[in-house]
């Protein structure tokens, strides 16, 4: 019979000593498997479990709503957050409004790079947006999550080196491979309708596409926020706001001001 991974995470209502000890060998009676442990936000802790019957998840849960030193918060088959808090000690957040909206401040890059990484290994077609004012790492991290992810990026507008324009892509440049990147105020200012026949010749593609000013590339495009299936929003700490007021005020002019292009 094929062992069931698990998400469990509890909170510590009394830390003494010998009290994860206790624990995992509990665990260890009940033929239940440590994958990985983890330290996580405001006093829990979170273990990625395998088993090989659920039934004895169902009397591990019995036995510690019992227990006073412990609450039990999860206990469920692990989402792609439990995942990365486990391996990071730390939660992704998302907006309370919008639940797509997942936010990250520059310090968190290495959770931020992990998650676009698991993200890009999916096939078929994914539309994400990323915002966030110039230089807080919105390429660097898409570029390192590709990397990670084992696929290829590719610059369809961009102004990470030079200023990129893609009119048509070569042969061997289509393919789920790949993880076409968007900058949505290039492709705005700059771009010509060859380009934008490219891009909505990309967006069939069954290939992750990612944009970079999600709501800046909507204002030239048929596509609206709700096509988007993740908007992730990055900022160098957590009250930074996030605004395209200078781009707004000069657009049609050649002055693009703190974007630097």
């Amino acid at each position: 019979m094929d062992r069931t991974e698990w998400y469990f995470e509890y909170e510590l209502q009394y830390n003494r000593p010998g009290l994860l000890g206790d624990i995992s060998s509990l665990l260890g009676m009940l033929s239940i498997n440590i994958i990985m442990i983890n330290g996580i936000e405001n006093s829990r802790r979170g273990m990625l479990l395998l088993s090989q019957y659920d039934e004895h998840i169902e009397r591990l849960k019995t036995i510690l709503d019992k227990v006073d030193t412990i609450k039990i918060t999860k206990l469920r088959k692990p989402k792609l957050r439990d995942r990365l808090a486990v391996r990071h000690g730390k939660y992704i957040h998302r907006d309370t409004e919008d639940r797509k909206t997942v936010r990250f401040v520059r310090e968190e890059f290495g959770l931020l790079v992990d998650f676009m990484s698991e993200l890009f290994k999916s096939d078929g077609h994914k539309l994400i947006g990323v915002r966030g004012m110039p230089r807080v790492g919105k390429t660097e991290s898409i570029v390192a999550g590709s990397v990670s992810a084992n696929k290829k990026w590719l610059f369809v507008s961009s102004t990470l080196l030079k200023q990129t324009v893609r009119n048509q892509l070569i042969e061997g440049e289509y393919g789920e491979d790949y993880i076409y990147i968007i900058d949505g105020v290039v492709s705005q200012q700059r771009a010509s309708e060859q380009h934008w026949q490219l891009i909505r010749e990309i967006m069939q593609l069954p290939a992750t596409k990612v944009v970079e000013h999600p709501d800046i590339f909507i204002q030239s495009t048929e596509y609206t926020i709700d096509d988007f299936d993740y908007i992730i929003e990055i900022r160098r700490d957590e009250n930074e706001e996030i605004t395209y007021d200078s781009i707004e005020r000069k657009n049609g002019s050649n002055n693009y001001s703190m974007f630097d292009f």
